[in-house]
């Protein structure tokens, strides 16, 4: 592993702290920057121009992932964009559509760091 490339950041943004604490300590043991948000908001206040990848849970209160992918998108079309759901009606809808990547709860941490490292690798090649 090249070490002197800097570390991937992906923000997580889910209402459920405990989901944000475990997918943070996953991420970490990875290799990557995990920066965890409990709403949207607070993401979006903090900024997105540092993240290399965000992971948004769809049913929050406030502004739900649907909502945060479209205003990700305006200001920074190439980021990846992962979804994941503990509702899976929703996961079935077309609005699923356009997201990198789709998860439903309960996933899998391997499959959810494969997407992750392709989706990366992805937009660093510049295509």
């Amino acid at each position: 592993m090249n070490m002197n490339k800097t570390r991937h950041v992906v923000a997580i943004v889910d209402d459920d702290p405990r989901l944000l604490e475990s997918m943070g300590d996953l991420l970490e043991s990875a290799g990557y920057v995990a920066r965890s948000f409990s709403s949207a908001g607070s993401l979006l206040v903090n900024g997105l121009s540092d993240l290399d990848l965000l992971i948004t849970d769809i049913g929050m209160p406030g502004i739900d992932g649907f909502e945060l992918r479209d205003l990700v998108r305006k200001s920074r079309p190439e980021l990846p964009v992962f979804m994941i759901t503990g509702r899976h009606e929703i996961a079935d809808q077309g609005r699923a559509q356009g997201a990198s990547g789709f998860f439903r709860k309960p996933f899998d941490a391997q499959a959810l760091l494969a997407a992750i490292a392709n989706a990366l690798h992805k937009s660093t090649d510049g295509g």
